[in-house]
């Protein structure tokens, strides 16, 4: 008996064919994909004991001693066995353009003991009836409707969506642009090995992704939880030329969506132009031309000599719904080898002929080089024809050592996976190899391996694990799990970025697109913000905060703020350095908060210079005094000021002592302004406002005299507190207690001059050793001398007309003139 089981997809063919098949002793399914022979085999195992049933493809072969049920690739079927069922998936692949001619043997000469089942699409019925056989029809209605929803953007495709390609190359571009806009997908395509494409379906069906690409393979049988199916092509290349899909093709991959009792929609995206209103309906109801004719090609071959196999494969059909397949690929290799006998040496009898025809229905699974293709079925034919009869250990070994490497990209460990797969084929031919069982073993291994690696491979390059968890999250709104350690943050166990301070600064890849940083931020703005209000919080009770030399408030070794330049020297802007994500509320606290500390801090430190501009006194010398030492930051030489200072009578000096200055032999200065911590500050607080000096800093903090190696710029030492003497610098407050210490000494008068003795102590306040002290002492015109095994200096004023030494610095006065003018108590 003949049952055909017709309907379009999702009307549970299959599953009455797997029933009817185990409600006999014996049968048999053929299947248009390994892959779909794996994943039923995968069910019946589960269904009675595995021991009865077998696996059997091109590269897998499962056969346990006593199986009743076999579940094979249709070119796989082994068509000698009696059986009580046989069935055969997706019948209308008769009209294939590859492989039409094999399921077009299998529907006119293999037939059950008891019941013989075809399933399949509606467009095949026709043919059937052209069988002189009894047929039962039955027609199987779709679960749910399919129903056409439009073009998309992919960026705008949902979830539980697969797109489909026709191209390893389309496949892997779509693939990259999920994965940058969708956080990934899973691929099916039909050249993955089973275990390669079952981890993938894994990844889908978990929902560890929401999308998959495919190419056409996946129309047939093969059943995921899918809503959508969206074509990015309508064009494929059927081995012959590029042509667009007929409708019946289009509706078996729609088809895919919509499993069981929910409804399905098919639609388009990319450059594909809209399907139009007729070919819509036609496709969702399901209604289509059908196949007029099924392509054939002669199974009852000829193996007397090459002359008469070419012939009886070039034989035509006796019957006009059948039409003779072009030339396939075996046919080519055969031809090949056959008018090139020069490569290969073949003997014209029965049992060489069919050996050579054997060999060249080696399946070529690279599909990249033909010629090397060529070499692999000429190599393998010479070991079969040998003396020996088998291919040896040593050629099978070597091999598959040059394809057991596990680095490389996508491409290239799918590429040793292709060739695996063809070794698998050739070891699972029987007697064809020694140690048969073992190279079996090995090549399964070997894929599987390398397999896994393809997956995980896949994975990384088309999964952006971070994205898809972040993005899952945030449309199905659950709750992050996020955790802070060492400022690194972690949104269910990914990461994201670091936590720097107050800001967030996002782990971005370098081709990261808007959709990833959305999904970022706003996952961010969920977890992290709690901890941000946190942080603002503790900086405003503590105030553990510090400025540093490069104009930045750090809280925690991390920069919150930066000075910017403002009306004053003394009055800084400040420019918050925080995320974006922080509210104007919040940023308003800080705001007032570091304002506060940073005015504070230099009232505290700078009081002084704050007082002398606030200074309220109607005596215009003292205000421009004032403003003279403000505006060159609390220090101006003597000289710059002497006009004003002729003016100033000594209860102007009183009210200016009393703000905290300091009239000295060469400069006037705010003495309180020499501390290490207000040098720091005002020094920053001038180069941030008048936007120089950056590269230098103020001299080590406690030095009192150093020399002049780097030819460093004088005006900037001079904001420091540091005059200089020719290649010396010394600090302007410890030179005015140095000639306090000189006026002050034991000395003699002597031809009108003081004789002073050069002490230990001399030496020890400004921190030098005698002989830079001698030079310092002669660049002030000091006169030195030895007597007595000690050291004298006596002053030396220069002539009149000689007004200005090489330091600009006026000698027409003695120092102690100067002294006496100081009214030290």
């Amino acid at each position: 008996m003949i049952t055909a089981v017709l309907g379009p997809t999702n009307t549970g063919k299959t599953f009455l064919a797997i029933e009817t098949m185990l409600s006999f002793n014996s049968g048999m399914i053929g299947f248009p994909l390994r892959l779909l022979a794996r994943e039923v085999y995968d069910k019946v195992i589960k269904k009675c004991d595995p021991s009865t049933v077998a696996l059997i493809t091109g590269e897998e072969k499962i056969i346990p001693s006593n199986s009743k049920y076999f579940l094979c690739t249709v070119e796989s079927m082994p068509i000698d066995k009696k059986l009580e069922f046989v069935g055969i998936d997706e019948i209308q692949m008769c009209n294939d353009h590859e492989r039409g001619h094999i399921f077009t043997d299998r529907l006119l000469n293999l037939r059950g003991e008891k019941q013989t089942m075809f399933m399949g699409s509606h467009t095949i019925k026709n043919i059937i009836s052209n069988l002189e056989e009894d047929v039962e029809f039955i027609k199987k209605e779709r679960y749910s409707k399919l129903s056409y929803s439009g073009h998309k953007k992919i960026s705008r495709i949902e979830r539980k969506s697969a797109i489909i390609a026709f191209s390893t190359e389309e496949v892997y571009a779509i693939a990259e642009l999920l994965r940058r806009q969708k956080g990934g997908c899973a691929i099916v395509m039909g050249s993955l090995s089973p275990k390669t494409r079952n981890s993938q379906v894994s990844l889908y069906q978990s929902g560890d992704v929401d999308y998959l690409v495919a190419t056409d393979a996946i129309g047939m049988g093969i059943n995921m939880d899918l809503n959508n199916i969206y074509f990015s092509n309508l064009k494929k290349f059927d081995g012959k030329k590029l042509r667009r899909l007929n409708l019946s093709e289009i509706s078996q991959i729609a088809g895919r969506a919509g499993r069981y009792m929910n409804d399905g929609y098919f639609g388009v995206t990319g450059e594909v132009q809209n399907i139009n209103p007729d070919e819509i309906e036609l496709i969702e109801n399901h209604k289509f031309e059908e196949i007029k004719n099924i392509f054939w090609r002669n199974s009852q071959l000829n193996f007397s000599n090459s002359k008469k196999l070419i012939s009886s494969l070039e034989e035509k059909p006796n019957k006009g719904w059948l039409r003779k397949i072009n030339e396939c690929e075996d046919e080519k290799v055969l031809k090949y080898l056959i008018n090139n006998q020069n490569e290969l040496k073949i003997n014209e009898d029965e049992k060489s002929i069919k050996l050579l025809w054997e060999c060249c229905q080696i399946p070529d699974f690279v599909k990249k080089s033909y010629g090397k293709h060529l070499e692999i079925v000429k190599k393998v034919f010479n070991f079969l024809s040998g003396n020996i009869g088998k291919i040896p250990n040593s050629y099978f070994k070597e091999q598959l050592k040059s394809l057991d490497k596990l680095e490389g990209n996508v491409d290239s460990i799918s590429n040793r996976i292709a060739n695996v797969r063809t070794w698998s084929y050739v070891a699972n031919k029987s007697n064809w190899v020694e140690n048969n069982d073992y190279w079996i073993e090995r090549t399964k291994y070997l894929e599987d391996k390398l397999s896994d690696r393809l997956h995980e491979e896949l994975t990384k390059t088309f999964i952006d694990k971070r994205a898809s968890v972040l993005a899952k999250g945030l449309k199905q709104d659950i709750s992050f799990n996020t955790k802070i350690i060492d400022n690194k943050v972690e949104i269910n166990d990914q990461f994201i970025g670091n936590l720097n301070g107050l800001k967030l600064e996002l782990d971005l890849k370098v081709d990261a697109l808007d959709a990833d940083i959305k999904s970022l931020k706003k996952a961010s703005r969920q977890t992290v913000m709690p901890e941000l209000l946190k942080r603002i919080k503790q900086i405003i009770e503590t105030g553990l905060i510090e400025i540093r030399k490069d104009f930045k408030i750090y809280w925690n070794n991390f920069s919150i703020a930066k000075l910017q330049k403002g009306r004053d020297y003394l009055y800084p802007e400040i420019d918050l350095i925080i995320d974006d994500m922080i509210e104007t509320k919040e940023r308003s606290k800080l705001t007032i908060f570091l304002e506060k500390w940073v005015k504070e801090k230099i009232e505290t430190e700078l009081e002084s210079l704050i007082k002398l501009k606030n200074i309220k006194d109607n005596n215009p010398e003292i205000r421009a005094l004032a403003y003279n030492l403000y505006e060159n930051n609390g220090v101006v030489k003597r000289e710059n000021v002497s006009s004003i200072l002729k003016k100033l009578s000594q209860e102007d000096r009183k009210i200016l002592r009393s703000s905290g200055v300091k009239f000295g032999r060469y400069h006037v200065f705010l003495y309180k302004l020499f501390k290490p911590s207000s040098v720091s500050l005002r020094i920053l607080l001038w180069k941030n406002f008048y936007q120089k000096f950056f590269n230098l800093s103020p001299p080590i903090f406690g030095l009192n005299f150093f020399e002049d190696k780097k030819n460093v710029n004088k005006d900037f030492m001079l904001l420091c507190g540091f005059e200089k003497f020719d290649k010396f610098y010394v600090r302007i407050d410890i030179l005015e207690r140095l000639f306090i210490l000189i006026f002050n000494s034991n000395s003699k008068i002597i031809d009108k001059q003081k004789e002073i003795k050069l002490t230990p102590e001399m030496l020890n306040l400004l921190g030098c050793n005698k002989e830079n002290f001698v030079k310092l002492l002669k660049r002030m015109n000091y006169k030195t001398y030895e007597k007595d095994e000690n050291i004298f200096f006596k002053y030396v004023p220069k002539r009149k007309n000689i007004k200005m030494n090489k330091d600009n610095i006026k000698m027409s006065d003695s120092p102690f003139v100067k002294l006496t003018q100081l009214n030290i108590k």
